[in-house]
């Protein structure tokens, strides 16, 4: 689903009232996790953090008006969504992910290649994602960014 927000209280505010207090938990964990210089606000209508242009001026190669994503998290039809692109772009990070996951959760991981899909509140990994927000630092994820489109 998607909401039309301006901010990440204003997309809070709209999801279903049942969604919104893991919501906030989710955006409080990232928050006090997140490696500095990455920069919250609504990407793609969800609530995302990306490398700001005061960063990396290139901003996104599909879109340079668009700072560089690196994650985001959003409520869907059936399920809360984490995207995280180091998953998908760091093997390591996968792997590290994926072994990690079953210690947290009681249910079978279900996931994209950057997906991570939550559809029971209670059984979000609150931290396991806290881990998981300190394993890439801005320097790092633009590094791997960068790799990747050299390689393409």
């Amino acid at each position: 689903m998607q909401y039309d927000a301006t901010s990440p209280e204003d997309y809070i505010s709209q999801v279903p009232q049942e969604r919104q207090d893991a919501l906030k938990k989710l955006r409080t964990v990232i928050n006090a996790n997140i490696p500095e210089g990455f920069e919250e606000g609504m990407i793609y209508k969800m609530i995302g953090y990306y490398v700001p242009h005061s960063i990396y001026p290139d901003g996104y190669h599909c879109d340079p008006k668009t700072p560089l994503p690196f994650m985001s998290f959003a409520s869907q039809k059936n399920s809360i969504n984490l995207y995280h692109s180091g998953i998908y772009a760091k093997k390591e990070l996968h792997d590290w992910f994926v072994s990690e996951y079953p210690k947290h959760c009681k249910r079978k991981l279900d996931m994209g290649k950057s997906c991570i899909r939550f559809k029971y509140l209670d059984d979000i990994p609150f931290v396991l994602i806290a881990e998981l927000c300190q394993k890439l630092s801005v320097k790092e994820w633009i590094k791997i960014y960068e790799t990747a489109l050299k390689n393409k």
